[in-house]
């Protein structure tokens, strides 16, 4: 009886804490990895690392003078194969990220080749290898599918046009950086996510001291909720038109202010005289290439040309491109080819069909093609991004409502710069009724503020 007692004591809470971990494997993936698949992955890779290193192949010869001290000095008759030496190993809530340096015959490719063989050796759920500098890598190793329940990181990179718009596969942030990619194309079908990542887009940027000029040939349905933070915004084809001279001019400025200080682009510039950054969001930008009429192809040859020369110098006078879309095909027109080639930036949702696909990456990434056209429906906001650099990786966005993003814009209005140029596009703002009588949502500051 003794004995029955005291295994009713000893299993009922063990098997309270069984219960409890399987259900924070499913319903609280973070809290699991840390009580439970941190220690033992960790454990795991420190029991296995030497072997799992020999049998997948990264691991070289040592030198002829380790070789004569381990056989002279040392007195053992055999002499191992060198791995990688581990310079660190730090953990997280995500996952584990290790460091390596890299013996002499062994180069990122190999442990980039090796790393789906990594993944099951150590339990994890997945393996990105990193080259952080010359002859060392970093391997981030994470514990569960992090993409599932998307939660930002806490440290989160910053800058003057840097945005975190997303959430990696490996755990760290997808941050749009403008100052490193200047201009953007994003395409996804409908309920594919790429509103909500517009949203994110939009809320951190709308943080930043910018000008966000918008162009919604929807009618506005989508940017005018934005109004109280947009310098400019045009809903029909005829005001997009108007509004890319408008910019085009803008650049011409800024050009020519470039040029009476001797300075290569605008961030050179003294404080006192550097003109507002400017990003410009085009929503569905197919809108802006389909004609009906004679007259309508003649004013989308010009908004295309117009595009087209803000893509290829508009960086220098601190303005930038974003543009969206559900598809994107050189079917849309003469133009389309041009403009996508200075989109350095790509970003891909779930599409219709494999052309688009192609078209946003087939370019910069071929193997990233098969990635987008396998995402599946019941996870929007999962994407696909690229760059010049032919790497890629999978990221999603975290969910973000309308009417917050909304709220955003609204309590970061007294950032919204008042640019001369754009003063005939300044989108109608409401007022809000206080105690003291209407309130203006928008305190325009001046351009070079």
């Amino acid at each position: 009886m003794t004995d029955l007692s005291t295994l009713w004591e000893v299993g009922l809470p063990l098997a309270g804490a069984g219960g409890g971990l399987g259900y924070a494997k499913v319903r609280a993936p973070r809290v699991f990895w840390s009580l439970a698949g941190l220690p033992v992955a960790t454990v795991r890779f420190a029991v296995t690392y030497r072997s799992t290193m020999d049998v997948c192949g990264l691991t070289v010869q040592p030198s002829r003078l380790r070789a004569f001290m381990v056989r002279n000095v040392a007195r053992r008759p055999d002499v191992q194969p060198v791995p990688p030496k581990v310079r660190r190993v730090r953990a997280s809530s995500t996952g584990l990220r290790v460091t390596l340096r890299l013996p002499a015959g062994l180069e990122p490719a190999d442990v980039m080749a090796a790393s789906e063989r990594l993944r099951h050796a150590w339990g994890v759920h997945s393996v990105h290898v990193t080259e952080t500098k010359p002859g060392f890598v970093e391997l981030r190793m994470t514990g569960y599918n992090v993409l599932r329940q998307v939660k930002m990181p806490r440290n989160l990179p910053v800058g003057p046009m840097s945005v975190p718009v997303a959430l990696r596969e490996d755990g760290t942030a997808f941050v749009r950086d403008y100052l490193k990619v200047p201009h953007a194309l994003t395409l996804g079908a409908n309920q594919s996510g790429k509103s909500m990542y517009q949203r994110n887009l939009i809320a951190g940027l709308a943080r930043l001291r910018v000008a966000l000029v918008g162009i919604d040939c929807k009618r506005g349905v989508e940017q005018q909720r934005y109004a109280p933070r947009l310098s400019a915004l045009a809903i029909t084809p005829e005001e997009a038109s108007g509004l890319l001279d408008a910019l085009v001019e803008e650049m011409e400025d800024r050009f020519d202010l470039l040029s009476d200080h001797g300075a290569a682009d605008v961030w050179e510039l003294p404080d006192a005289v550097r003109p507002v950054p400017v990003v410009l969001l085009v929503d569905e930008v197919a809108e802006l290439f389909l004609v009906a009429t004679k007259k309508d192809e003649e004013r989308r040859d010009r908004m295309v040309t117009q595009l087209i020369r803000l893509g290829q110098m508009a960086r220098a006078a601190g303005m930038f491109l974003e543009v969206c879309g559900q598809r994107f095909g050189s079917d849309l027109g003469k133009g389309a080819t041009a403009l996508r080639a200075q989109l350095t930036g790509r970003v891909v949702h779930r599409v219709n069909d494999k052309q688009t696909a192609e078209m946003g990456l087939g370019d910069i990434a071929p193997d990233a093609v098969v990635a987008v056209t396998s995402i599946p429906p019941d996870l929007p906001g999962l994407a696909v991004a690229g760059d010049t650099s032919g790497g890629w990786s999978r990221i999603r966005t975290p969910e973000l409502a309308t009417a917050d993003a909304a709220a955003i814009c609204s309590e970061h209005a007294h950032l919204t710069p008042d640019v001369p140029r754009f003063a005939p596009f300044r989108p109608t703002v409401p007022a809000v009724v206080g105690s003291a009588g209407p309130v203006p949502l928008v305190k325009p500051i001046t351009a070079t503020s």
